[in-house]
C-alpha cells in the first residue's frame, strides 16, 4: 500500500474523464451518486473514510480551478473590450474626418474600410464575453455537482470478469464504465 495518504493524490486522469463524461449524460437538477466498486476485499474502515473526502476534495479543486479560469476569461474580456472600443471609437473618428469629397472613389474605399475594422476588432471581445465564458461556467457546475455527490465505496472479496464504476442520479438512472 502507498504511504502517502490517498487524499493527497489526484484521482487517475482516465477515471476522471470517465466519471465527468457519464456526469454530463445525467440531468443537470439532480444530484449525483458515485459508487465506486473494488474487486477485493474490503480495504480497512480509516481508509474507506478517506475515499469520500479525497473524491469530492478533488471534484471541488478542479471546480475552484475552473472558477479560476472563468475569472482569467473575464479579465481577458475586459481587456480585449477596452482596447477594441479604443480602437473602434479611433477607427469611426477617422472615417468621420475623411476627406471623402477630395480624395474620390479611393476615399469612399477607406472610410468603409475603417469603419468595417474598427467592428472587426469588436469581434474577439465580444466572442469572449458572449460566448467564451459559457462552457467554463458549465464545466464548473458540473465539478460542483461530484463535489457534492453522494461518494460509496463497495468491495467483493473475489474478483468479478470486469471492474466497473458507477454515477447514479439520486432517482436512480446508472450508467456503468465498459471493460
Amino acid at each position: 500500500m502507498d504511504p502517502s495518504p490517498f487524499r493527497e493524490r489526484d484521482l487517475d486522469p482516465a477515471c476522471e474523464e470517465f466519471i465527468v463524461s457519464w456526469a454530463r449524460e445525467m440531468p443537470p437538477d439532480r444530484a449525483l451518486r458515485l459508487e465506486i466498486r473494488l474487486e477485493r476485499e474490503q480495504p480497512p474502515a480509516e481508509v474507506a473514510a478517506d475515499v469520500a473526502p479525497a473524491v469530492r476534495g478533488h471534484f471541488a479543486r478542479a471546480a475552484s480551478l475552473q472558477d479560476l479560469r472563468r475569472r482569467r476569461i473575464m479579465r481577458e474580456g475586459r481587456l480585449s473590450l477596452a482596447i477594441g472600443l479604443v480602437l473602434l471609437v479611433l477607427c469611426l473618428g477617422a472615417a468621420a474626418v475623411l476627406p471623402v469629397t477630395r480624395l474620390g472613389t479611393a476615399g469612399l474605399i477607406l472610410r468603409e474600410s475603417l469603419i468595417i475594422a474598427g467592428w472587426v476588432v469588436m469581434w474577439h471581445p465580444l466572442e469572449v464575453l458572449l460566448y467564451g465564458i459559457w462552457p467554463v461556467v458549465r464545466e464548473r457546475r458540473l465539478l460542483d455537482r461530484l463535489a457534492a455527490a453522494d461518494v460509496r465505496l463497495s468491495a467483493t472479496a473475489a474478483p468479478s470478469p470486469a471492474s466497473a464504476a458507477v454515477i447514479e442520479t439520486a432517482a436512480g438512472s446508472a450508467a456503468a464504465a465498459p471493460r
